[in-house]
């Protein structure tokens, strides 16, 4: 592996981890979930635009989830399903593209296991029904 791929190891995780959490929401009629990662958006955004993105989203989502701008603020809507799944969110998830730890946050959420965030964008299933993904 190169040394430009070793940084993004755990933004990936976190994004197909990510991304099968969108995918379970959008199989049980929840919305869109909130992308407030900046680290991890950032993987999600050059992934989009590689032929590898089909396979690596429907291997975690089930399906090929789209993305769109959705600004918002607010609780994070899918932490505790995170959590269920993964344990708590590691420190990937409060830290920017450039790898600056918000440490505010990160130690609102260890304090409360609430997340309040901002966000910019959130995954759709590509067919107008951001309800429930295609083929499912």
């Amino acid at each position: 592996m190169s040394d430009t791929k070793r940084p993004t190891t755990i933004e990936r995780r976190e994004l197909g981890r990510f991304l099968g959490i969108a995918g379970r929401r959008f199989a049980c009629g929840e919305g869109a979930a909130e992308m407030f990662s900046r680290a991890v958006d950032a993987v999600w955004h050059r992934m989009l635009a590689t032929p590898e993105y089909a396979g690596f989203c429907t291997g975690h989502a089930g399906a090929v989830l789209g993305h769109r701008e959705a600004k918002g603020a607010g609780p994070i809507g899918w932490v505790a399903a995170y959590e269920e799944a993964y344990g708590p969110l590691p420190e990937i998830w409060f830290t920017d593209e450039e790898g600056r730890l918000d440490e505010t946050a990160l130690a609102r959420y260890r304090e409360t296991g609430r997340v309040v965030a901002e966000w910019d964008c959130t995954p759709t299933t590509g067919d107008g029904d951001d309800l429930a993904p295609v083929g499912r």
